[in-house]
C-alpha cells in the first residue's frame, strides 16, 4: 500500500542509513578501520591523541546510531502491532479486547497473562488425557480497554 503522505527527511535518512549500516560491507569496513587504527598505534607512540581519535569517533557513531535504531524499532513495532491487531480482528472467536494490550497497565497484563497460563495448563492436561487442546475457552478475567471500559 502506497502512503499518501511523503516520507520525512529524517525517515528517508534513517532508512537509508539503517539499510547501509546493516550490510556486511559496513561491518567489514568498521573492522578494517579498527585494524588500521590499531596498526597505527606504534607510529603515534600510542599517544592520547591516537586514543582520542577512536574514542571520539566511536562515541559519535554510537550516539547517532541509537536514534536511528530506535526509529527503526519504533516503526517495526508499530507495524507489527497493527498486523497482529488485524489478525485478531479478522479471526472468528478471537478476543477483540486484546487489540490494545500494549496500552494496558502492567497489572492488567499480568491478569491476562495468568488467564492464558491457566488455559495452557488446561490444554497440556487435556493432551495428557488424550483429548484435544483446541477448545475455545473464554478468558476468566476481564480486559480493560484504553477507554477504561470493562470487557468480559
Amino acid at each position: 500500500m502506497e502512503s499518501a503522505k511523503p516520507r520525512s527527511l529524517f525517515r528517508k535518512c534513517a532508512e537509508t542509513t539503517s539499510h547501509a549500516t546493516g550490510r556486511p560491507t559496513a561491518f567489514f569496513t568498521a573492522c578494517a578501520l579498527v585494524v588500521i587504527w590499531a596498526v597505527t598505534g606504534p607510529l603515534f607512540h600510542y599517544s592520547t591523541d591516537w586514543q582520542l581519535v577512536v574514542n571520539t569517533g566511536t562515541t559519535i557513531v554510537t550516539f547517532l546510531m541509537v536514534f536511528l535504531i530506535q526509529n527503526t524499532q519504533n516503526r517495526d513495532s508499530e507495524a507489527m502491532h497493527l498486523k497482529l491487531d488485524e489478525l485478531i480482528r479478522a479471526t472468528k472467536g478471537a478476543h477483540n479486547a486484546l487489540l490494545d494490550l500494549e496500552d494496558l497497565e502492567e497489572r492488567d497484563l499480568d491478569k491476562i497473562r495468568a488467564d492464558y497460563m491457566a488455559l495452557a495448563r488446561s490444554a497440556r492436561e487435556a493432551i495428557q488425557q488424550g483429548k484435544v487442546d483446541t477448545g475455545r475457552d473464554e478468558l476468566k478475567g476481564s480486559v480493560t480497554s484504553r477507554a477504561g471500559r470493562q470487557k468480559e
